[in-house]
């Protein structure tokens, strides 16, 4: 009879220990969840930066090129045709 409460014992005493680790492991994987949720709302936001910063690069790059920087005359007609078919298109749209 011994033997068998000790092997109960023994027995509880790794179920407790498992239970310990499952809670400690419960509590890890919270706060990884919550890292994580950080991470992609801080990804979120650099990410609408980034954008928000390519669009002002591309104002930018819009603006010196019509101010006639000699290296970007070529772009500035490119970009005054391109404008030029948008609207022809939507004359041609609105005539119909």
């Amino acid at each position: 009879m011994s033997e068998l409460s000790k092997i109960v014992e023994s027995l509880e005493n790794k179920l407790d220990s498992l239970q310990k680790k499952v809670v400690h492991l419960q509590k890890a994987n919270t706060e990884l969840e919550h890292s994580v949720a950080q991470a992609m709302q801080r990804l979120k936001l650099q990410t609408g930066d980034i954008e928000a910063l390519k669009q002002q690069n591309e104002t930018l790059r819009l603006a010196n090129s019509l101010l006639g920087s000699d290296e970007s005359k070529r772009e500035t007609k490119l970009k005054i045709n391109s404008l030029i078919r948008e609207i022809d298109y939507c004359i041609a749209q609105l005539s119909d």
